[in-house]
């Protein structure tokens, strides 16, 4: 049974550097009560995403062990990388599992962001269930501009920070916090090298342009050399990955090209892997329970 836990998955601005990510993860690792399930780094996108769980106020502390750890290691005046980010710490958010309620998750999200800025002196935006404004939901809409963009940013109307002063922090810029449902961030890597039909088949693809809603989507270049389109499925039980995958390669044939292979970073929902198994496959009728692991779980 899973109980009344929370997973954390915070997104650093680091995915090159083994020894600064080591002592990051180790920040986590080291306070008792959070319990580290996956690392996972990309060098093309300068970006390591991080997923740790257990009970709410455990995950909290570690998530400002993190935070404390990738500002003193982390200088975004010299990062460069394919995937947007506002801060050394990009975002954290957290995500209820078993029991806990989303208001919880939106309790934590605020109280840490209290202590980031208490403790470090870094500005923390709040966004998606745990935002104060409609225009800061979205994350795509805090980040832009990034940290070179930040300080200008944060002195138009709409746009200071919800917690400490509208000055980014020099090096760490500034860290957004928030509280949402389980997403899956999901790489497909096209058989290109160009990186604008990614973009291409990334505007189809994402809601925000009139593609599928729940999905958010950039073209980028992977670590491969390949054109890579980015994307975060924001609800998988209403926008399948099947559904997604199934877009990326119509979209990608328009312009002759096939999808090469894709990846998922970090963890994903079991039921998101039966919903694709169920649509590729054909199942009929085909239920989570038949699976033996998780019968043998129960």
């Amino acid at each position: 049974m899973v109980g009344r836990l929370v997973e954390c998955v915070p997104n650093i601005s680091e995915g090159r550097r083994r020894d600064v990510i080591d002592a990051v993860v180790d920040a986590v690792r080291q306070t008792q009560g959070a319990r580290v399930l996956n690392v996972q780094s990309d060098e093309s996108h300068n970006r390591t995403v991080i997923t740790f769980a257990g009970e709410g106020e455990a995950v909290a502390q570690a998530a400002l062990a993190l935070v404390g750890k990738a500002v003193e290691l982390i200088d975004l005046r010299r990062h460069h990388g394919e995937h947007p980010r506002l801060g050394a710490v990009d975002v954290i958010p957290f995500v209820p599992l078993g029991e806990t309620t989303l208001e919880e998750c939106i309790g934590l999200a605020r109280r840490l962001g209290e202590q980031i800025w208490d403790a470090l002196r870094v500005p923390v935006y709040l966004y998606s269930a745990a935002a104060t404004a409609a225009h800061r939901v979205r994350l795509p809409d805090i980040r832009k501009g990034e940290f070179e963009g930040l300080a200008e940013k944060m002195l138009q109307e709409g746009w200071a920070p919800d917690v400490g002063d509208p000055v980014p922090h020099p090096s760490a810029g500034a860290v957004v916090v928030g509280a949402r449902y389980p997403l899956i961030a999901y790489n497909i890597n096209l058989r290109t090298t160009d990186v604008e039909i990614a973009r291409a088949v990334a505007r189809a693809v994402r809601g925000s342009s009139g593609g599928l809603v729940n999905v958010q989507a950039l073209g980028v270049v992977a670590a491969s050399g390949l054109a890579q389109v980015t994307i975060n499925i924001l609800d998988a039980s209403k926008t399948p990955m099947a559904r997604v995958f199934d877009l990326v390669r119509v979209e990608a044939e328009r312009y002759g090209v096939e999808v090469a292979e894709s990846e998922v970073v970090g963890l994903v929902p079991l039921d998101a892997i039966v919903d694709a198994a169920r649509a590729h496959l054909r199942m009929h009728s085909f239920d989570r329970g038949q699976i033996l692991e998780v019968r043998l779980l129960e």
